[in-house]
C-alpha cells in the first residue's frame, strides 16, 4: 500500500485504484483536490472516518460490485465503527454528489444524495484488495 508523503493509502482492488483518506484534512484534500467528480466516494453512516475514494478513469456507469463492497470494508474498517459487532452501513455516491458547505470543519461533508451499503469492516490483511 503505497502512501509515502501523501495524506492517503492507495492500494488495487481487482484493477481499480482505491484511496483512503488519513485524517480529517487529508479527507478534504482527496475528496476535492485529488478524486474527479466521476468516481466513487464512500464513508461510514455516522462516526468519524477516512473518506474512500474508488477511481473511475473510464466514467463506468456502475463499477463492480465486489470492488464497492471491498472499498466499503475499507471504509468501515477505517473508522470509528471499526470495533463493531455487526454491520457497519457505509454511504457511496459520486464524488460530484458531495459537497462542502461554508463553515464545515474538516472531513464534514454534505451528499446530495446516496446509497448505502452494510458490510463488515475489514483491514487491508483480511481479505481482497
Amino acid at each position: 500500500m503505497a502512501s509515502k508523503g501523501q495524506g492517503h493509502r492507495a492500494l488495487d482492488v481487482l484493477g481499480f485504484e482505491v484511496l483512503v483518506g488519513k485524517g480529517a484534512a487529508e479527507n478534504d484534500r482527496l475528496t476535492f483536490g485529488v478524486a474527479e467528480p466521476h468516481d466513487l466516494w464512500l464513508h461510514v453512516a455516522g462516526p468519524a472516518g477516512s473518506h474512500v475514494i474508488v477511481r473511475n478513469p473510464e466514467k463506468l456507469e456502475d463499477l463492480p460490485r465486489e470492488v464497492i463492497q471491498r472499498a466499503a470494508e475499507l471504509a468501515a474498517w477505517h473508522s470509528k465503527a471499526r470495533g463493531s459487532r455487526g454491520k457497519v452501513e457505509v454511504h457511496l455516491c459520486r464524488v460530484a454528489d458531495v459537497s462542502k458547505p461554508r463553515g464545515f470543519a474538516p472531513g464534514q461533508v454534505l451528499l446530495r444524495t446516496w446509497k448505502a451499503l452494510k458490510v463488515y469492516p475489514k483491514g487491508m490483511d483480511e481479505g481482497g484488495g
